[in-house]
């Protein structure tokens, strides 16, 4: 498997997706390249062995490699209870550290350890950025991304913005070095549109009220009222991680697809990126549900002139769908409390809207109201000596 590092041809220094340019810069010489000057360059890799795992690489076992079946003397089924129990313990135990990936670093040599999902990072020892090409090969090969478009200051400053309006945040949760800490990340998901075909039958009604003399009098009338035609819908995003925090990359929609390009594998340098472990076929009916439900909504949009509309039957069919894996850019902190509690920011990396949960600083709290009741206790104090 390719371990990529794209080099800049001036000075051989790492190159970046930069958002501000939307090109690629050298953080050293800073020369700037567009795509197709990228395209043209041969980026440095290093290749992993051919009997390394599906995904690319090594996986660590730890655990030597059990021989007690099929030894002489020995018989099928002869094993105890107990062996069958340490067997499995030390099955769990090895899929456990399968879960972590070694890769070698094509700048400096050093030995890069990801976990299963994990398509670009960083060295370790070098810090160059580094993507892990053989996680995003085949059917895990991105259709389509959104680049990011706000730069790592603009989303320190959004950060710095958004925490300094909150009285009482920890400290700690926005020092200096807890802000540069704050990481780009290409997030997996699954980007839908569809065509449907539908009709609807409901049951309208009419109300009116008036009132002669002291007698109120009411008229109801009643509507058998349908609808049918074609709904399009575009652009409908389902999560395609399944360690992801929902409320983190759920918080910062929606997108706008009009930016959204062919995958190149250069628009991860300099970022962090996730590779899907969620399958179409997991989502698929939950989407195509979603779907109905929202083409539902807009045609009953369309029966108007009524007091009330109820929809009695409703009957959608998709006549073209189209089914992409995209990455959607989000900038995150992560912020872990004293009472061991995680807290994060998260700042779609196109819109830069932001959305977290901040921790509280209770001793700010404590401090302001002791403050406040002290300054109420001296005036109710010089109210009665006046």
């Amino acid at each position: 498997m390719a371990v990529i590092s794209f080099k800049c041809p001036n000075c051989d220094g790492e190159l970046i997706f930069d958002p501000s340019t939307q090109k690629y810069k050298c953080e050293y010489c800073f020369s700037l390249f567009s795509q197709e000057e990228l395209d043209a360059m041969k980026p440095a890799q290093t290749t992993e062995p051919q009997n390394a795992d599906a995904a690319g690489a090594g996986k660590t076992s730890g655990k030597p490699e059990n021989k007690k079946l099929g030894q002489p003397g020995d018989k099928a089924g002869s094993g105890t209870e107990k062996d069958n129990t340490e067997n499995k313990e030390s099955d769990k135990e090895a899929g456990k550290e399968a879960d972590a990936v070694t890769y070698t670093c094509p700048s400096c040599g050093a030995q890069i350890v990801t976990d299963a999902t994990t398509a670009a990072t960083f060295c370790y020892y070098c810090h160059n950025p580094v993507v892990l090409g053989g996680r995003l090969e085949g059917k895990f090969l991105p259709d389509q991304v959104i680049p990011f478009s706000v730069s790592r200051e603009d989303a320190e400053k959004g950060f710095k913005d958004y925490v300094c309006k909150k009285k009482f945040v920890p400290r700690a949760f926005y020092n200096k070095k807890q802000v540069e800490s704050i990481t780009g990340v290409y997030f997996p998901y699954w980007h839908y549109n569809t065509s449907l075909e539908g009709k609807m039958q409901g049951e309208a009604r009419n109300v009116r009220m008036w009132r002669t003399g002291n007698t109120e009098y009411t008229e109801t009338k009643y509507y058998q009222v349908s609808r049918e035609g074609d709904v399009k819908l575009e652009n409908l995003t389902e999560n395609a991680l399944g360690k992801a925090n929902q409320e983190l990359i759920c918080g910062v929609m929606p997108y706008d697809f009009k930016d959204v390009k062919k995958f190149q594998l250069g628009f991860l340098s300099g970022f962090l990126a996730e590779k899907r472990d969620i399958e179409k076929k997991q989502i698929e009916k939950k989407v195509q549900q979603e779907a109905r439900e929202s083409a539902e909504k807009l045609m009953r949009e369309q029966i108007n002139g009524y007091s009330s509309v109820s929809v009695k039957n409703a009957d959608f069919r998709a006549l073209k769908e189209k089914w992409s894996y995209t990455l959607l850019p989000v900038w995150t902190i992560t912020y872990k409390a004293k009472n061991g509690k995680i807290y994060y920011f998260s700042m779609n990396g196109q819109t830069g809207k932001v959305y977290g949960e901040l921790p509280i600083d209770y001793k700010k709290i404590s401090l302001v109201s002791g403050i406040v009741s002290l300054i109420s206790l001296v005036i109710l104090l010089l109210g009665g000596l006046a």
